[in-house]
């Protein structure tokens, strides 16, 4: 300090420069890093501890927004098993728990959500499944930002009305894709014998998807029109109760399965099947995408977990 007070007055002004150059630096390194929404949150353990009930004082305190952070969605979407069940799981976040997400939650929702759209804009699959996903958030969010004055989202207005001008670009992009004929002749659909094109057509769960394929061609159209392919699939993913209060019969007197299948979705929610789900280790209460390892000290970990629905993930976190 002795020595320092010696100095001319230059010297220490160029010191006080100096070092508030550093701070302002530090500062920006700091809010470029809070700021840059590409980057990813990382946490080294892919698995979570969940119980309900739990304190911060006992076990740790789990929100929806740290599990989510926490359990490596932007890895699963690029599994074909799991990217049905993270889609679905985001559409229900959109719906109603955005506002439970933190921050750096948020953030990390739209970077794999954006990986999301990015994916299908490359393989052009799924096109629907996305656009219905956009639409849900966008619509959230409309209803989220008029009510700004109360603090129901985390971040400044404009950021949220940025991202929201990111979805309407999104949405342009997947209405501008034009599926591309593959160049090399081969079997396709059609060449196939009528059981096996009926026996396909059986493996769609989704009568949009029915509907759709039987546009392709003249041939196609005639099978998606099947009475018993439709009675199986409204079997598939309604109980005989259900069935029986939405019967419609046809001109001929029959049940006409196709316009009761459209209606029984209106009123009930179809059957959800995935590839592969989130599991609950019903000994240890971790949660974890299967064949994840987690510290379970159970002799046979592999029958004490359980698959978990997107809407059982999201019940695990309402206290």
């Amino acid at each position: 300090i002795h020595s320092f007070c010696k100095k001319d007055d230059h010297n220490k002004e160029n010191l006080f420069n100096s070092l508030n150059y550093d701070v302002a630096a530090k500062k920006r390194k700091k809010d470029l890093l809070n700021n840059k929404a590409k980057i990813q949150y990382f946490h080294q353990e892919k698995w979570i501890y969940v119980h309900k009930g739990s304190t911060k004082e006992r076990h740790g305190y789990c929100t929806l927004g740290e599990a989510f952070n926490r359990l490596d969605f932007s890895s699963a979407i690029l599994d074909s098993r799991r990217f049905n069940y993270v889609v679905r799981l985001l559409e229900l976040i959109a719906k109603s728990q955005l506002t439970s997400l933190s921050g750096i939650a948020q953030k990390n929702y739209m970077n794999i959500l954006e990986k999301v759209v990015q994916k299908v804009l490359e393989d052009q699959q799924n096109i629907r499944l996305i656009r219905e996903l956009l639409q849900t958030l966008y619509t959230s969010l409309c209803t989220l930002v008029q009510r700004v004055g109360k603090s129901v989202l985390v971040g400044n207005i404009n950021m949220w009305v940025h991202r929201m001008e990111s979805i309407l670009h999104w949405q342009q992009q997947l209405n501008n894709i034009q599926i591309t004929r593959p160049a090399f002749k081969g079997t396709t659909l059609t060449d196939l014998p009528l059981c096996l094109q009926l026996n396909i057509m059986q493996r769609l769960s989704d009568g949009r998807d029915l509907v759709s394929l039987g546009q392709v061609a003249p041939d196609l159209q005639a099978l998606s029109e099947d009475r018993l392919l439709w009675k199986k699939l409204c079997q598939y993913h309604f109980t005989d109760r259900q069935i029986r209060k939405r019967l419609i019969l046809s001109d001929k007197g029959q049940l006409d399965w196709k316009k009761m299948y459209f209606k029984l979705i209106r009123c009930y929610p179809r059957k959800e099947q995935y590839g592969d789900t989130l599991q609950l280790c019903r000994h240890c209460h971790i949660l974890s995408w299967k064949g994840t390892d987690h510290p379970c000290t159970a002799n046979n970990p592999e029958t004490c977990s359980t698959s978990l629905s997107p809407q059982d993930f999201i019940n695990l976190f309402r206290f």
